[in-house]
Formats: structure tokens, sequence, C-alpha cells
């Protein structure tokens, strides 16, 4: 059964900290010693998409074992980063601790905030000042925004920011409007390269939709990936695709359509 137990969670903690240590250490893992920085940061974003998955299909047992994973990635980082005298994982753990309080003054202090919006806009105030302080300035607003994101991701950060300060259609029927001039260039579009520049508009105005419509772009693009993942396993169960017309594997598609 789940337990609630704040001691038990730290000591399980303190468990896999030291585990990473022993990996690490001199009469350690052959693997564990030899990685860096550099070979294990493609595991930070495998396992952070597994999670997502798991989270996606419901998966509860699925996701209990993929978080375990995806906090490993953390501790190994850390463990590196000790080992190299920079910080250790209670270094972060201080970090995360201490912001969390900071950026929360309504719960840890005396100010107010009535909705998940103020929240947000006092969030983006408390780490403009942080960044004063630390002498990180940034030179313009997106410059906060990681272009070392993927693109999707990276869109729908530019767009809720730039919202924020009331660069935004004043609702969702002139987005609309936008992407059907959007789409209309597109499709005048004539060298590679033109057409290339307008699908990225095209997709922007898309993020900035889902946005005006409360959707989570990522996780709609998500969903319907997945969609298309079953009813084209559909499709390939009940055709030879080698030997299929596209009108036999159309009919098999819409027979995946009326599935639950």
């Amino acid at each position: 059964m789940p337990s609630n137990s704040d001691s038990r969670a730290g000591e399980k903690f303190d468990r896999l900290v030291e585990i990473m240590s022993k990996l690490r250490g001199p009469e350690g893992c052959p693997w564990d010693r030899e990685q860096t920085f550099a070979s294990i940061k493609p595991y930070l974003l495998e396992e952070a998409y597994e999670v997502m998955d798991a989270i996606d299909s419901q998966d509860w047992s699925g996701l209990q074992e993929e978080l375990g994973d995806l906090l490993l990635q953390p501790v190994f980082f850390a463990q590196m980063a000790s080992e190299d005298g920079r910080f250790s994982i209670a270094d972060s753990l201080d970090a995360i601790n201490d912001k969390l309080i900071r950026r929360h003054p309504h719960i840890f202090g005396d100010a107010t905030a009535h909705t998940a919006d103020d929240v947000k806009t006092r969030w983006d105030q408390i780490k403009s000042e942080e960044k004063v302080e630390q002498g990180r300035t940034p030179v313009a607003m997106l410059d906060s925004v990681s272009r070392a994101q993927p693109a999707l991701a990276e869109a729908q950060q530019i767009s809720s920011k730039v919202a924020r300060v009331g660069f935004d259609w004043p609702g969702v029927a002139p987005v609309f409007d936008k992407l059907d001039e959007e789409l209309k260039e597109l499709r005048e579009a004539t060298t590679q390269e033109h057409k290339a520049e307008e699908l990225g508009d095209l997709m922007f105005v898309v993020v900035n939709l889902a946005r005006h419509l409360n959707i989570d772009a990522e996780q709609a693009l998500r969903a319907a990936n997945a969609k298309f993942r079953r009813r084209f396993a559909y499709v390939e169960q009940n055709t030879k695709l080698k030997e299929a017309t596209l009108e036999e594997m159309e009919a098999k598609w819409q027979e995946a359509k009326q599935l639950p």
C-alpha cells in the first residue's frame, strides 16, 4: 500500500544517493563509472517521456516505476558534480526548497494571490528580480525562454509570455482568422524555403489557438499520435500492407475509426 510517511521517503532517497555513490565508487560498476554528463544527458529526456507515456495511458504501476527511473537522473548528475567538487544533491534540494518558498509568498509570506494567473504573474516577477540580484538580467523578455527545448514547448512558452503583457489576440475568433490567413499563404508559397517559412508560421498560430482554447498543444499532439498508432495497428492487423491497395487500407482505417 502507498505510504504518506515523509520520513520513509527521506530514508529511501538517502538510500538511492548511497547506491549511486557506490556505483560510481572505486569498486563500483564499470559502466556507471565511465559515464559523463554528456553521456547521461539523453537518458534524462528519455525517462521524462516514459513518465509522460505512463500518465497518458493511466498506467499507474508503470508510472511508479518510471518516476523512480526519472529520479535516478538528477541523483546521477549530482553525484558526478559532487565528485568534481561542484555541488551535491543536498545543495540541489536546498535550491528547490528555497525557490518554492521564495516564489510562493502567498503561502509562506504575507502576499495574496486569488487566481492561478495571479500566481503565474507573481512567479515571473520574482524570477526576474532573482536574475537581477544574480547579475543575470535578460537583455529581452524572451531571453528567459530556452532555445534548447523542443520547438513546440518553446512556442507555447513564447506565446504565453507575450500574452501576459497584452501582445495577444482579443479572443479566439481572430486566431481562427489568422489560421486561415497562414494556410492561404502556405498554399500560395512557391519555393521550398518559402513553404518551410509559412508552415512554421502556421504551426505557431496553431500553438496560439491551443492556448486560447485552454489546450496543451504538446498533450493534444501526443494524443493524436497515440490515436493514429491505434488505428494504423488495426489496419496492419487486418491487411497485408505490402499487398493491400490504398483503397483497402482506407477501408480498414474507417473501420478502426468506429472502434472505441
